[in-house]
């Protein structure tokens, strides 16, 4: 199944078949004004990256695979752990650090919803590499974002 940003028109898709099917590190399937959908696969042993947004609060689900959510105040201080595999839904709140480290034998199948937006629509990034080599992966200007800005932190 293949899924189309059409941005912020009316749209619908079986979520739970898109994020089985994507094989990418982060394909934007959905981008409206005030949230976004991505859809994840991470391979086995990998990551999706140890980051705090300090304007963004997440909603993230596994369809596919295990993993190890790790989440804190600091990117030093990871008090929250929890094993998680297909059907668990992990909340991130805005300023959190965060982690989900694929623990399982195949590639862990996610999707992400993002408020507000956080990336470009229609972004597709193959691999965690192709997505921090990215230079041009900012919100539409259609989207709404906070008056004043702070930069994520990645570890």
């Amino acid at each position: 199944m293949t899924v189309k940003d059409i941005g912020p028109q009316p749209q619908s898709f079986d979520i739970e078949q898109a994020t089985r099917d994507n094989t990418n590190y982060r394909t934007v399937a959905w981008s409206g004004r005030y949230l976004q959908v991505t859809l994840m696969s991470i391979p086995v042993g990998s990551d999706i990256g140890l980051e705090a947004h300090p304007q963004t609060d997440q909603f993230l689900r596994l369809d596919a695979g295990r993993g190890r959510v790790q989440m804190g105040p600091s990117r030093d201080n990871l008090t929250f752990t929890q094993d998680v595999a297909d059907g668990w839904c992990v909340m991130v709140p805005a300023g959190t650090w965060h982690n989900i480290t694929n623990i399982g034998n195949e590639p862990m199948q996610v999707y992400a919803i993002y408020a507000p937006v956080h990336h470009k629509p229609g972004k597709i990034h193959k691999t965690a590499a192709d997505d921090a080599a990215d230079n041009d992966d900012e919100p539409a200007e259609w989207s709404v974002q906070p008056t004043v800005t702070r930069p994520d932190k990645h570890a």
